[in-house]
């Protein structure tokens, strides 16, 4: 009988020790983009400019006024810091420079009637410059206690929450610029120079079911060492804001006139893996949050992307990023 229960607890604390923890992946939901005549490419929205937003000083973060995704006008108060101490250290540099008038006051009657040395009268001036320079700075620290919005914009990420200290310099919240947005595609290096910083593109985005006429195109002068492959950013007119940040567009460049072939699944090339018999698979989770092998079928590489021509359903969910530790029904967290 003894025998037996350590080896049910041996049982026990192994079955326990099989329990393993979820894995956190990126992942990405597979959607599709039309192929007219001429070369379509996969894009990504990215806001015009982001602006990273922090105090000055450490302390503990009293109030955040704002949410994400709220719009936010230059100048509105977005957070404030603790500033009982800030308060005492004003206190005590209000009452030094009294200290320092005070003093200069009744020590320039003396000066004035020449009973009192020079080197005694520029000591008590200095003391004066001393205190005020002490309290400007002590009024700053207190002012910097709130943090308001130095642009207009969308509040993008708030990445330090109530009761946490928050550093110097460490971003309270992100501020989003998306008035204009760009969209960033990467072009093969055999086809970068066919594109112009007035080239005409068509841009449809499959989230909100529009399509926009590119503007502008910013060309990137270095490759990727992997893929060879150049990035562009075209400049999209967004006065609705209804382009957000990290949406997936579809880029044909060129494309006045075009006949639509067909949709195609896309997928970023590095979420594709290959089995040692050489079929093709990629990590699918399902809405239970279980990772499986998906053997899939591949098509043309469009810049960074590749096409699945079988095994996938647009709204399959696929593992992007840190995939190499999954196995089979691993659970995730994403």
């Amino acid at each position: 009988m003894l025998l037996a229960a350590v080896l049910l607890s041996s049982c026990t604390e192994k079955k326990g020790q099989d329990v393993k923890a979820p894995t956190r992946v990126k992942t990405e939901v597979a959607t599709t983009a039309t192929s007219v005549s001429g070369q379509t490419y996969v894009g990504m929205v990215e806001e015009c400019e982001a602006t990273a937003v922090s105090f000055t000083g450490m302390g503990v973060v009293k109030r955040v006024l704002v949410n994400e995704g709220q719009a936010v006008a230059k100048g509105q108060l977005i957070a404030e810091m603790d500033d009982t101490q800030a308060r005492n250290v004003l206190s005590g540099a209000e009452a030094q420079m009294m200290q320092a008038n005070d003093a200069q006051a009744r020590y320039k009657m003396l000066h004035d009637a020449g009973s009192l040395p020079e080197v005694n009268w520029v000591e008590i001036q200095s003391k004066v410059a001393q205190a005020k320079s002490q309290l400007e700075v002590a009024k700053k620290n207190l002012a910097d206690c709130r943090l308001t919005a130095p642009v207009s914009g969308i509040i993008g990420r708030k990445l330090v929450g109530v009761g946490e200290t928050a550093m110097p310099s460490q971003a309270i919240v992100s501020i989003l610029d998306i008035s204009t947005v760009k969209v960033k595609v990467a072009i093969p290096e055999a086809e970068i120079s066919s594109i112009s910083g007035n080239t005409s593109s068509t841009i449809k985005v499959e989230a909100i079911n529009s399509s926009f006429a590119g503007g502008r195109i910013e060309k990137g002068v270095q490759a990727d060492a992997l893929t060879h492959t150049y990035d562009i950013r075209i400049n999209v007119a967004n006065s609705h804001r209804k382009l957000l940040p990290g949406m997936v567009a579809s880029v044909q460049f060129g494309s006045d006139k075009g006949e639509v072939r067909h949709e195609k699944i896309l997928l970023p090339v590095t979420a594709v893996q290959k089995k040692a018999d050489g079929t093709l698979f990629v990590w699918t989770v399902d809405k239970d949050s279980t990772a499986h092998r998906t053997t899939v079928t591949t098509g043309e590489t469009i810049g960074n992307y590749i096409s699945i021509t079988d095994g996938l359903n647009v709204g399959d969910r696929i593992a992007t990023e840190g995939y190499q530790k999954l196995s089979e029904n691993n659970k995730v967290v994403f």
